[in-house]
């Protein structure tokens, strides 16, 4: 019977066993989590503030252009406005389009610019 014994495994336990903590390892390895954690900390700020620094240009960028736009824009309209008032095309669409015809001597009444006279020298007048 000695081959059947040696063929059953015995179950051990070692429960009541414990490796003790060696403190002066557990410190550096905290100081070396401590360090890495630092270290990504500040790459994730600098990369954060690279992309930051990326989009705020690519904001510019946009913003110039569309500014130049505005600005083309602007002086296309500055250019018709100033077309449109020119007074030999005024004329021109009253006499062509609206059928006017140009006032008669009879017909005009010229108004001359009166002058202020001055006031009278015995009125008080008030001074700030």
């Amino acid at each position: 019977m000695e081959p059947f014994a040696y063929a059953i495994k015995k179950d051990v336990r070692n429960n009541t066993i414990m490796r003790e903590l060696d403190h002066h390892r557990h410190r550096e390895l905290w100081g070396l989590v401590g360090v890495i954690g630092l270290a990504a900390i500040a790459l994730l700020f600098w990369t954060w503030q690279r992309f930051a620094h990326l989009e705020h240009g690519y904001e510019l960028g946009k913003v110039e252009q569309e500014r130049a736009i505005a600005e083309e824009a602007r002086r296309q309209l500055r250019l018709d406005y100033e077309t449109l008032r020119a007074p030999q095309r005024i004329e021109a669409l009253a006499l062509g389009t609206l059928r006017l015809v140009p006032p008669s001597r009879e017909n005009t009444v010229i108004l001359e610019r009166v002058q202020p006279s001055d006031p009278p020298p015995a009125s008080v007048v008030a001074r700030r």
